[in-house]
């Protein structure tokens, strides 16, 4: 009897073995990831380096989708609707995911609907114009848009975006009547004011910064607390006397409801570990991202208090929702 037990208890184990062989560990085959956003803007730059440094930590590669259009709720819906066992990521950000929900009716919940790994990172913006506007600083820019309401244009990256707010609350803030005219991401939303199509950009400075040394676009202010190092000789919007009007744009790797946690534990461990590795934080910094990392339970306490944040900023601001 003692001899038969000690045979099915190595059975058992035979069998166990068998069945952890049989299930190879994740990941075992490429990622899609997908970026909510068109090609070419700050989030595809954020994407494609986290890929590819994910990607070679995984020992799989992640390959980037841009599944462009409605403010960044078609790319994430694609991966609130996926198979949730992480061969389907996205490039989370904050305008889809905590702007949006407030202003118009979105196919997900930006809650319940998707699982988080980590934050990746967050930027700030600057505040540019076209040099056919004759406008060098913020105080003359509010004095011409109060002398021609509804004659000046803005460009965002779409409705609902966090480009899109930054702008209304600069309106309500200001005063202003300044007229919004969306694109699909922020690489369109820059084309156009760089041809004149549109006069005034929220833009990710590392989006415009080229530009803005080339002077065919003039940077009025930055919207991050202190003065950016990469355009030292911009002011701050509170420099320039708005208070308020700060706001960052954040990063962060998710996926479908569902995902195990080991799965999530791991990718968190991974964005850790690259958060740690100085190349990788010397690209994103020369970028004008700041490097974050979150486990995804302190990333389900960060994503509840934006989506309270935004719901107060986007009332104040008195932007009805669609």
């Amino acid at each position: 009897m003692h001899r038969l037990l000690c045979l099915s208890a190595g059975s058992l184990l035979v069998v166990v073995a068998t069945v952890a062989i049989a299930q190879p560990s994740y990941p075992n085959r490429p990622i899609r990831f997908i970026v909510p956003f068109a090609p070419g803007g700050g989030t595809d730059f954020m994407a494609r380096l986290v890929s590819q440094k994910l990607g070679e930590r995984l020992g799989q590669p992640l390959v980037v989708e841009n599944r462009a259009g409605a403010g960044g709720a078609i790319g994430s819906n694609l991966v609130a609707k996926s198979t949730p066992d992480g061969y389907t990521l996205l490039l989370g950000q904050v305008s889809p995911l905590a702007i949006s929900p407030h202003l118009e009716k979105v196919p997900y919940d930006p809650v319940r609907d998707f699982s988080a790994a980590s934050l990746l990172a967050s930027s700030y913006h600057v505040l540019v114009v076209h040099p056919s506007l004759p406008v060098r600083s913020v105080k003359e820019l509010i004095a011409l848009a109060k002398a021609r309401p509804g004659q000046i244009n803005y460009g965002s990256s779409g409705a609902g975006t966090n480009l899109f707010l930054v702008a209304e609350l600069f309106k309500a803030t200001t005063g202003t009547d300044i007229v919004h005219v969306p694109y699909k991401g922020t690489a369109p939303a820059v084309t156009a004011i760089l041809s004149g199509e549109s006069q005034m950009l929220f833009g990710g400075i590392t989006g415009v910064m080229q530009y803005v040394s080339a002077k065919r676009l003039n940077a009025l202010a930055v919207t991050s607390p202190k003065r950016s190092p990469l355009l030292p000789q911009v002011p701050t919007l509170i420099e320039s006397g708005l208070q308020g009007v700060d706001a960052a744009s954040w990063y962060a790797l998710m996926a479908a409801a569902g995902t195990p946690r080991e799965i999530l534990d791991r990718l968190s461990a991974e964005v850790a570990q690259l958060a740690a590795n100085p190349d990788y934080r010397q690209q994103l910094e020369r970028q004008a991202f700041e490097p974050l990392t979150t486990s995804p339970d302190q990333f389900a306490g960060f994503m509840k208090a934006e989506l309270e944040k935004w719901a107060r900023v986007i009332k104040a601001a008195g932007i009805k929702r669609n």
